[in-house]
């Protein structure tokens, strides 16, 4: 699709300013320089997105921990599985 048919989502950014320590400030240039950002918002961002991540997978587990057992799932359970998601 041509560039100009996509939609553009526009995200309204907020400005956050934070204090750290000389070491960590450090650190953080460092990370963006070697790991290809291009800021260091871009950086913190991408921490903030994967603690999300985290704290979802975490929810995820302790649900799953939390509810009825069933029975278990042995090899036939992944091949219908697999069966299911490619659409046989």
């Amino acid at each position: 699709m041509p560039i100009f048919a996509k939609r553009r989502m526009f995200v309204h950014m907020s400005t956050m300013n934070i204090s750290l320590p000389d070491y960590l400030k450090s650190f953080v240039d460092e990370q963006v320089a070697g790991r290809g950002y291009g800021t260091s918002s871009e950086y913190i961002r991408e921490l903030i997105r994967r603690d999300q991540d985290r704290l979802t997978l975490r929810r995820l587990l302790l649900d799953g921990a939390s509810s009825a057992q069933t029975e278990p799932a042995d090899a036939d359970y992944f091949t219908t599985l697999r069966d299911r998601v490619r659409g046989r």
